[in-house]
């Protein structure tokens, strides 16, 4: 059976990066640049699709688009190259699979320059500034952590700015095609959006503080199910530069203040349940000179047995990592180590 990674030898097209099996390349439609890459190859469903011009199909449609030669002489062209005529004698009856309607994530510097983007055009509420310096956040840090209110109308508007700018919808959670084809903007509820940053400062995605719920009241900002929308992942944030000693806490505004409030290098864990990320982070940082691990997470921690059971798996991977490694405790009034902080600091200012 002949199949997707076949026809990419074949054509010449780049080769996956290694251990993904859904990638961008350069469309022979409508990419006039090397740079730009909006065809999707997905190994895994041998199937291809642009969002960007719409091309798609399986692995035939591929190599007769790269090649020209017609749709229904493709499978004996692609026998003949590889050496298979028995194959062409007695053809097999191949069911191709048709593309999804979700895309997948694009690389981090799209999503970046994406997201600052749409932060831009974006402000910050009264009430919602109001709320980030009762946690000890400044003006000026506000501003330039990027914190913006949630948009609830004129997406679509917006949507059409970015990409006449020439930045990358595809891929990017959070942006989809409405019922008329035209790129959008999940509608979120009223909240503060949160830009969940790498190593390199680099918006990874963004989550979402809700206003008046007392449930999920952070979620991840996605357009999964949507035409031409993705999913989020779980993206581990940093706040502050890399030193031999960072803070792991759990939610990146919490980071944030606690960075804001101490000047340490606060790491912001999805949960403590959330390991695989983390790790392949830890990596990173461990090549950069990180040696100690101190975790920072919620005072529950210690009486919720699912909490605690995550809990236990993280400073065991810590300890395989071999990281030295500790954990904070504090004033258990307080529920986070963000509120404890910014109490002591409110304490201590002159009345």
């Amino acid at each position: 059976m002949i199949h997707m990674m076949d026809v990419i030898s074949l054509l010449g097209i780049p080769m996956p990066p290694s251990g993904r099996s859904s990638y961008y390349v350069p469309c022979p439609c409508c990419d006039d640049k090397p740079r730009n890459q909006h065809l999707n190859i997905n190994l895994k469903k041998e199937v291809f699709r642009c969002p960007r011009c719409g091309v798609s199909g399986g692995i035939f449609d591929l190599y007769a688009l790269y090649t020209g030669v017609p749709r229904d002489k493709v499978r004996k062209a692609i026998a003949e190259r590889i050496g298979m005529p028995e194959y062409v004698q007695r053809p097999r009856k191949i069911i191709e699979q048709q593309p999804d309607l979700e895309c997948p994530i694009t690389d981090v510097d799209s999503k970046h320059a994406t997201y600052s983007a749409l932060l831009s055009k974006l402000s910050l509420a009264p009430d919602h500034r109001d709320n980030l310096l009762g946690r000890g956040l400044s003006e000026e840090e506000i501003e330039r952590l990027e914190y913006k209110t949630t948009p609830l109308i004129g997406m679509a508007t917006i949507a059409s700015q970015l990409q006449a700018d020439g930045l990358y919808l595809a891929g990017v959670p959070g942006f989809y095609r409405d019922e008329n084809g035209a790129w959008t903007f999940a509608k979120e509820k009223r909240g503060i959006l949160i830009p969940v940053r790498d190593r390199f400062g680099r918006i990874q995605g963004l989550q979402i503080r809700r206003d008046n719920v007392t449930r999920r009241k952070f979620r991840w900002v996605s357009s999964v199910e949507k035409t031409d929308g993705c999913r989020a992942e779980g993206w581990i944030h940093l706040a502050g530069p890399v030193r031999n000693m960072i803070l792991l806490t759990e939610g990146p505004m919490k980071a944030d203040v606690i960075h804001a409030l101490t000047g340490l290098a606060v790491l912001a864990a999805p949960g403590v349940n959330a390991l695989k990320q983390l790790e392949a982070v830890l990596t990173d940082l461990k090549d950069e000179g990180l040696t100690e691990v101190m975790t920072a997470f919620d005072m529950d921690f210690s009486t919720n047995h699912h909490v605690q059971n995550g809990y236990n798996s993280l400073l065991a991977l810590l300890g395989r990592m071999g990281f030295r490694f500790g954990t904070y405790i504090w004033d258990p009034r307080y529920k986070g180590l963000d509120d404890y902080i910014w109490e002591c600091c409110l304490q201590r200012q002159p009345q």
